[in-house]
């Protein structure tokens, strides 16, 4: 550590047991809780806003006159395709589905040439299963469970036609997803990520 560093160390620390400690030593039942809670408080309500000698400005005015080198944080949606896995599934040829972890979902009638396809979802939350581009990893559509209820009382749809060049997952050239579109438009709607994310709250998967 230079000399710099160890000068400033040192006159955190004098203004820490002078001022700070100082200030708590009436409080006979001390936790370690009510510790962190009143350094915080005396840190920002006071060390950050008084002028350093040696610098000639307050602690905090000195930073944010400094090169920023810190990193935004990434939106709500991109944490949660952070933690997402991608599987490989063979398609069921009699009714267009796959299973995954014991539950089928239909696979949109336009894909159902492919042999094999690529899923990418969470374990936890099979709300958002989205099929995948083997190669370039794009996200073609999402995929949804089969409701048994509703196809028992439906009438059978005419199927889509098959993508040119069948043996391959054609990459659709639309631009970015309706899905994605919504996602920015939300975003920016709310400004910065939330603090933190419900639990209980989910995707409706209509």
């Amino acid at each position: 550590m230079s000399t710099d560093s160890n000068g400033k160390q040192e006159n955190f620390w004098s203004r820490v047991e002078v001022r700070l400690i100082a200030m708590l030593e009436g409080e006979q039942n001390l936790t370690l809780d009510a510790l962190n809670l009143a350094t915080q408080a005396w840190i920002t309500q006071e060390y950050h806003g008084t002028v350093h000698g040696e610098i000639g400005m307050t602690p905090l005015a000195r930073f944010l006159a400094g090169p920023n080198v810190g990193r935004e944080c990434p939106g709500s949606e991109a944490l949660r395709d952070a933690f997402r896995i991608e599987v490989k599934r063979k398609q069921r040829r009699s009714d267009g589905t796959v299973s995954l972890d014991a539950q089928r979902f239909e696979i949109p009638s336009r894909y159902r040439h492919l042999e094999h396809v690529h899923l990418r979802y969470a374990r936890w939350d099979f709300s958002r299963v989205d099929l995948v581009d083997a190669r370039s990893g794009q996200i073609l559509c999402p995929v949804r469970p089969i409701d048994k209820a509703a196809n028992a009382d439906a009438m059978r749809r005419r199927l889509d036609p098959v993508t040119p060049g069948a043996n391959v997952v054609a990459t659709p050239d639309v631009g970015i997803a309706p899905l994605l579109q919504k996602m920015i438009a939300e975003y920016a709607a709310t400004g910065l990520p939330p603090a933190y994310l419900p639990t209980d709250e989910k995707d409706d998967p209509a």
